[in-house]
């Protein structure tokens, strides 16, 4: 396994959108073993592929405290079932220091491919709904940022700019 590189906004490969998955092979779960030690490490509760520069539709997530409920997603369709908005503080990996508030459906239904490849379907509410719509907004080539306004953004964006500056 590997630690993979997570790209940082503004970073116009965040912006790619990701391709389905056509097979769930052994390349596919090696990635996905990569993306779960990476979130691990970073440390964080969910990552998209896009977030380590790979343009496929895969999500890895894990909410528990003790980083022993890991969750794949490949190929994710996501069903608004409650109109209910949740509010929350998200932050991400590739925003990393950054919170703000978003608001989300509170209650889907997720439609995807575990890592062999084979089809499930669950209904979360609260935390774990929001990581995955966060999660499959990355594959979408959108980033929480968009939810908050351009002067926030670009506030975010000067001092990561900045940060990435010093750091070259």
């Amino acid at each position: 396994m590997a630690i993979l590189e997570i790209l940082e906004f503004p970073d116009p490969r965040l912006r790619t959108v990701a391709k389905p998955v056509v097979e769930v092979d052994d390349r596919v779960r090696t990635l996905i073993d990569d993306m779960f030690e990476t979130m691990y490490d970073a440390p964080g509760v969910g990552l998209a592929a896009t977030q380590v520069n790979v343009h496929e539709q895969i999500v890895v997530i894990d909410v528990s405290e003790d980083n022993s409920e890991p969750l794949v997603f490949i190929n994710p369709e996501i069903t608004v079932l409650d109109e209910e908005i949740f509010k929350y503080d998200e932050g991400c990996l590739s925003v990393p220091g950054f919170y703000e508030s978003v608001q989300r459906p509170r209650h889907i239904r997720v439609k995807a491919l575990d890592r062999n490849g084979d089809s499930f379907e669950i209904e979360p509410e609260g935390l774990l709904a929001v990581c995955i719509q966060h999660e499959r907004d990355h594959l979408l080539g959108k980033l929480f940022v968009d939810y908050i306004s351009p002067l926030k953004r670009n506030r975010i964006r000067d001092k990561l700019e900045k940060q990435h500056k010093r750091q070259a």
